[in-house]
């Protein structure tokens, strides 16, 4: 009996080596399960302010606006963000047409005010500052406003909510309609920063990539950018932050397939 003892202890140490990668040794010498990260968010550009995000089993649909065909094929929402209760933002049409039977509407209170009550799908208000956890995913409602003074009624502080949605290991930053307020410039720790640029409502391209060289996040998606009467350019609001910092990836979607907006 000794010497079978010495033999299934060999037994069982194999059985561990062969399990690495399922256990993680502590600092007390115990083991526990390790947990699977999810793998990164596939991003889905569909028009100017509107978004998808697929992730861990999550369809996230950012500022869903626009006809039922710009959906077609896609998953439907388990998820749907809403910055403004601009038309580039908001539209009772679309969520009505889209299939939100399993969905949550996040939404600030000046949206959620006109949803009607009797909507299909449980709808959420985030105030500025706040945070939630929605199925794993936590959402940072961040604000959105004018600085100009010559754009103060466009978006006054706290009506609209920008977010920062947290997936797994990676956070997402969805600007909104804004200006490069204070609240951006002291985001930390984005891995992929959507952000506007379009006059008169928000920005210019040197105030979004002052805005970006401070905030510093891994990528830059430059979204939102093009309206009447001005359209910005994209392409020196990626000079303008590589040359300010080459470390920050700016990647340019096709936000506008069509070319008519």
């Amino acid at each position: 009996m000794k010497r079978i003892l010495p033999f299934i202890a060999l037994i069982l140490l194999a059985a561990c080596k062969q399990n690495k990668g399922q256990t993680e040794e502590t600092s007390d010498n115990t083991t526990e399960m390790e947990v699977e990260t999810p793998a990164d968010a596939t991003i889905i550009p569909i028009e100017h302010a509107t978004a998808i995000l697929e992730w861990n089993g999550n369809t996230i649909y950012m500022d869903p606006v626009g006809a039922k065909e710009l959906y077609e094929g896609q998953k439907p929402p388990t998820l749907i963000l809403i910055t403004d209760i601009h038309g580039d933002h908001f539209s009772m049409e679309t969520l009505q047409v889209l299939d939100t039977v399993k969905a949550t509407v996040i939404a600030p209170k000046a949206v959620a005010d006109q949803i009607p009550a009797d909507f299909r799908s449980p709808v959420i208000v985030m105030n500025n500052g706040e945070t939630k956890n929605f199925s794993g995913i936590t959402v940072e409602a961040i604000p959105m406003y004018n600085l100009r003074e010559e754009a103060l009624n466009f978006h006054t502080k706290g009506r609209g909510n920008g977010y920062v949605l947290t997936l797994g290991t990676e956070r997402f930053y969805f600007s909104g309609d804004t200006e490069d307020i204070p609240e951006m410039r002291a985001l930390q720790n984005i891995d992929k920063a959507f952000v506007c640029m379009n006059l008169p409502f928000t920005m210019t391209e040197e105030s979004a990539a002052n805005a970006v060289l401070e905030f510093k996040p891994k990528e830059v998606y430059p979204y939102h950018y093009r309206g009447r009467p001005d359209v910005s350019d994209v392409v020196k609001f990626k000079n303008l932050v590589n040359e300010g910092d080459p470390n920050i990836k700016v990647v340019q979607l096709d936000w506008y397939p069509k070319d008519d907006f």
